[in-house]
């Protein structure tokens, strides 16, 4: 039970933390392109990455690794939403926009997972 609620929770402030990313940067970008979730999905790339990496050093319970990853990440990176911008970008044949959506988000994604595997080596209070 106690896995739940851990999971719930981590998807309520996850939810909240792309909304209001996702939102700002759209609002700020005077553009067609879906700036915001590709920031949201990029970051959160990282982000996994990053703290996949660091529970190596940092034993954490299973309650909170179900909060973190499938809860905050989860909630907070937007993989529907980028298939749906895809494909508005598509019916509104805007093909350039689609083909750097995707690549933007897929390989910089992929990208940002490994930079957050790696980046953890060079944090001072891990050895």
């Amino acid at each position: 039970m106690l896995k739940f609620l851990s999971i719930g929770l981590g998807g309520f402030i996850g939810a909240l933390l792309r909304y209001s990313v996702s939102e700002y940067i759209s609002l700020n970008s005077n553009s067609m392109f879906p700036w915001g979730t590709l920031t949201v999905n990029i970051v959160g790339a990282f982000v996994i990455g990053f703290l996949w990496k660091a529970i190596e050093f940092v034993p954490v319970t299973p309650e909170i690794k179900s909060f973190i990853f499938v809860g905050l990440i989860g909630a907070f990176t937007t993989f529907s939403t980028f298939m749906f911008e895809t494909v508005k970008l598509l019916q509104d044949s805007e093909y350039m926009y689609a083909f750097i959506y995707l690549f933007g988000s897929l390989v910089l994604g992929i990208i940002a997972v490994y930079l957050g595997i790696f980046s953890i080596k060079y944090i001072k209070f891990i050895h």
